[in-house]
């Protein structure tokens, strides 16, 4: 038996809690576009992602280890994928849409410069007196203006749905009201939950990375609540941090962190009584949470990793490096902006220059900015 879209759409109905969205409710695209017969509005936003040049760069776009530190690090890639798994889990746990959350989480990174947040930090720094440069402004504008696929319209033409769980994935940039949604409206279940496992994945993460670069020592960390509260669940009692158990300590840290969101959520909905979409866009506050307890444990262990790992030597001369090459490259495209290629001089006079050349630097994966430099300023490599 084959399930058609409108099979799925009854699943859905049947099976997702009624304060998720359902696909088959969906409110549309910006631009009209028939539906597949074997695959709901949802699944096709997630293919779409996937099948996206942007989502393909990612793989060489830095998380916080630059691409030629090694290969095991996470990348933009591997942090939106461990993301997305997180929160496929959360969704099918808590009754919400699985097949939105994965759409949410696999574009949410997709705007990110080359070199992580120092390309980041040094483009809004460029663009300052531009309207600056946001990340997840990008990544909104690459699915709704800069993914070209189509021949009837820019962007990847996904469900309303989808652009606003991106846009309410905002951290402390306006992006609600930069296209045009209520501020002062949460997001759907199923943005709330992209954007919860969006900080638990990388402070996680984050952690296993830096004791596999050994820039963060155990006995530093034994200062912290959770790392003491992990190390007793898993019965390690510290000495030569082995690779086994670091993985065992890392999984521990993310298991414990899922199961806080799942409980405290859980009692939130029961709280709230929600029974539409709406219910849960309209309250005050989150109710995608962790307890106050884990969220004052956790907050202690990202203080932690800015202090420790986010500012250890290593990270920051490669944050330098990464900052002297997104700066010079745009300058130099400043100066002559002949030296884009043709499709994005093209767009120079809607756009303006400045917002032009950003979108050309944004594109790029570490190592085609590093060779956008090379060509630019080495004599020795053919342009």
């Amino acid at each position: 038996m084959a399930f058609t879209r409108h099979d799925l759409e009854q699943l859905e109905m049947q099976s997702l809690a009624p304060f998720a969205l359902k696909s088959g409710e969906s409110k549309g695209r910006i631009y009209p576009d028939s539906e597949p017969e074997y695959r709901t509005a949802f699944q096709r936003d997630r293919d779409r992602i996937l099948h996206s040049a942007a989502f393909r760069r990612l793989e060489y776009k830095t998380q916080v280890f630059v691409n030629d530190e090694g290969d095991y690090y996470r990348t933009r890639l591997t942090h939106t994928l461990e993301v997305t798994q997180i929160g496929r889990t959360l969704a099918r746990t808590l009754g919400a849409n699985e097949d939105l959350v994965e759409a949410i989480c696999l574009a949410h990174d997709l705007g990110h410069p080359p070199f992580g947040h120092a390309g980041e930090w040094e483009l809004d720094a460029l663009m300052r007196d531009h309207g600056g440069f946001n990340h997840n402004y990008q990544s909104y504008r690459v699915v709704t203006e800069l993914e070209k696929r189509y021949a009837n319209w820019r962007g990847l033409n996904l469900t309303l749905e989808t652009l606003w769980g991106l846009a309410k994935h905002e951290t402390n940039f306006g992006l609600s009201e930069a296209v045009g949604l209520d501020p002062s409206m949460r997001g759907s279940l199923e943005a709330q939950i992209a954007d919860i496992t969006d900080a638990l994945a990388y402070t996680a993460h984050d952690l296993d990375d830096g004791l596999m670069a050994g820039v963060l020592s155990t006995h530093e960390l034994e200062a912290l609540e959770i790392w003491r509260l992990i190390c007793d669940r898993v019965g390690w009692r510290g000495g030569a941090l082995d690779e086994v158990t670091r993985h065992s300590l890392i999984r521990e840290l993310v298991g414990l962190l899922v199961n806080d969101v799942l409980a405290r959520t859980n009692a939130n909905l029961e709280a709230l009584k929600p029974t539409t979409p709406e219910d849960i866009q309209n309250h005050t506050v989150n109710v995608v949470a962790y307890s106050d307890t884990m969220d004052t444990m956790r907050l202690e262990l990202r203080k932690f990793l800015y202090a420790r790992m986010y500012s250890h030597y290593r990270v920051i001369r490669m944050q330098q490096r990464a900052a002297r090459f997104i700066r010079e490259l745009f300058e130099a495209l400043r100066a002559e902006p002949r030296q884009m290629p043709d499709d994005y001089q093209a767009h120079v006079e809607a756009r303006g220059l400045e917002r032009t050349i950003a979108d050309y630097i944004a594109s790029m994966t570490d190592r085609s900015a590093i060779q956008e430099y090379r060509q630019l300023f080495d004599p020795t490599v053919r342009p």
